[in-house]
């Protein structure tokens, strides 16, 4: 679904990431670690369109993409879940919900019943103010938001940062959910070490905006994975 060739970035004079090339399958869970400030988000903002790529190449189905703005790589199918959320704090549950909408066409412009099925509690908050939320729920409602625009590739940076035990656990079953359907690929960033383990189908190692290491879980042991994202 993706693939990546000699991805570089920089912000200002500064190189951020070095030569990335990597893959990610549909129907996979590839995760990308890595110790704090090695590029991981940098990735994904380069991947998004959210801040432009320096150089390389990027195809997203077989379709050789230039560099593309955030809200054309949407319509290409990509969906970014930021570190952070960032919801609208304004605007109610269904409201930020039918943001999503915006790439997708008039007659497909309602919330299916799968979202509320995945996270029932925005169905009972659905008048309730974004900002009202509690961290975990608005973190379901940043994925909720992403998945309205039926994405094929969906990113997300960080998704258990800050968020109770409880609700990490139903975000990972979301995620495994989403893996099983096959009609996506998933692109995810974390530093919670089990929790990306457990869900990732292959990793991608980064350090000092370089990959260290990348490989399936049969290619690579727990060990390994560990100890490439230590200090």
């Amino acid at each position: 679904m993706l693939k990546l060739n000699d991805l570089t970035l920089h912000y200002g004079h500064s190189q951020i990431l070095y030569g990335i090339s990597m893959e990610a399958a549909q129907g996979q869970i590839t995760c990308v670690m890595g110790t704090n400030g090695v590029g991981k988000t940098s990735l994904i903002k380069a991947i998004s369109g959210t801040h432009p790529r320096s150089g390389g190449t990027l195809s997203l189905n077989g379709e050789n993409l230039g560099i593309l703005p955030a809200h054309k790589m949407a319509w290409k199918g990509v969906a970014y879940v930021p570190q952070g959320r960032e919801i609208f704090p304004l605007l109610t549950v269904r409201e930020n919900l039918e943001s999503g909408f915006a790439c997708l066409p008039a007659d497909k412009h309602f919330v299916p019943d799968e979202i509320f099925e995945l996270f029932p509690v925005l169905k009972k908050m659905q008048n309730r103010r974004g900002g009202d939320l509690s961290g975990g729920q608005q973190q379901q409602l940043a994925i909720a938001r992403a998945l309205i625009a039926k994405p094929r590739l969906l990113l997300l940076d960080e998704p258990t940062e800050g968020i109770q035990p409880n609700i990490i656990q139903q975000i990972g079953e979301v995620i495994r959910h989403l893996r099983t359907k096959g009609e996506m690929a998933i692109v995810l960033v974390e530093q919670y070490f089990e929790f990306a383990y457990e869900l990732a189908d292959q990793f991608v190692v980064l350090r000092r905006g370089e990959i260290l290491m990348q490989g399936t879980k049969a290619q690579l042991t727990k060990d390994q994975v560990l100890q490439g994202v230590t200090v």
